[in-house]
C-alpha cells in the first residue's frame, strides 16, 4: 500500500523557472505561487536573488540558485564564487551541476574537488545539490557521482538539469536512493509534470522535486478524483 501523501507535496517541490527569457514579471509570478502554494523553495538563475528575497520576504519559501549550468563544464574557482555571490545575496540552496565530462573519463578526484570547492563556498549559509546529468551516464557513473557527491559534502544529489538528454526516471531514484548516504537527498528533476510522476518519484525514494509544473500537479493533488 503506497503511503504517498498528495497533501505534503508542497514541501517536496523546487518550484522552478531557469527560463533564459524569464523577466521580472514571471520570477514574481513564480514566487506569487510559490507563497500561495506553499512550495518548499523557488529555483532560479543568480541574478534573480535579491529579488526573490524581497518578493519572498516573510513567506517561509525559500531560494534555490543554479550554480555552473547548464553544462558544469566551468573552472571550480568560478563555481565556488557563483555560488558564494548567491549566499551572500540571500540564497539557501545551491544547485550545482558536477563536471560531466571528467566523471564520465573517470577523473574522480577532479570531480570531487570541483563539488567540495562550491561547498566549502557556502559552508553554514547554504546547503549544496549536485547535479549529475544522468542522460548521460551509464549505472557506474551514477553511482560513482552518488560516492563522490557524499565525499565532498553535498546535501543531496540530483538527475537533471532539464536542458540535457532526459529527465528524472523512477529506476535512477532508486539507485541513487540506494547509493546515496543515507544523510543526503535525492532530488527528481526533468521532466516531473504531473501528479502521477511526482507520486512514482516520491515513492520511488525522492525527497525533493524540482519542476516548473508545481501547479498543474497541485491541481492534480486538489482534484479528488486524482487519489
Amino acid at each position: 500500500m503506497s503511503n504517498f501523501d498528495p497533501k505534503q507535496l508542497p514541501a517536496y517541490i523546487d518550484h522552478t523557472l531557469l527560463k533564459a527569457d524569464a523577466g521580472a514579471q514571471a520570477v514574481r509570478k513564480l514566487c506569487d505561487e510559490a507563497m500561495q502554494y506553499g512550495f518548499f523553495s523557488v529555483c532560479v538563475n543568480g541574478v534573480w536573488v535579491p529579488f526573490c528575497q524581497n518578493a519572498l520576504a516573510g513567506s517561509g519559501v525559500r531560494i534555490s540558485v543554479v550554480c555552473g549550468f547548464p553544462l558544469g563544464a566551468n573552472e571550480s574557482a568560478v563555481k565556488a564564487y557563483e555560488a558564494a555571490k548567491a549566499a551572500e545575496a540571500g540564497a539557501n540552496e545551491i544547485d550545482m551541476v558536477l563536471q560531466v565530462g571528467r566523471l564520465m573519463a573517470g577523473e574522480h578526484d577532479a570531480v570531487r574537488d570541483d563539488i567540495r570547492a562550491v561547498v566549502d563556498a557556502v559552508k553554514g549559509q547554504a546547503i549544496v545539490k549536485v547535479i549529475f546529468e544522468t542522460g548521460y551516464l551509464n549505472e557506474e557513473q551514477k553511482i560513482a557521482a552518488c560516492r563522490l557527491s557524499g565525499e565532498a559534502g553535498a546535501h543531496y544529489v540530483k538527475t537533471s538539469t532539464g536542458f540535457g538528454p532526459g529527465g528524472a526516471t523512477v529506476e535512477d531514484i532508486r539507485l541513487m536512493r540506494a547509493h546515496a548516504a543515507s544523510s543526503i537527498g535525492v532530488k527528481a528533476s526533468g521532466g516531473v509534470r504531473d501528479l502521477e510522476t511526482a507520486k512514482a518519484m516520491v515513492e520511488a525514494g525522492a525527497t525533493r522535486l524540482g519542476t516548473s509544473s508545481g501547479v498543474a500537479i497541485m491541481n492534480g493533488a486538489n482534484d479528488r478524483s486524482a487519489y
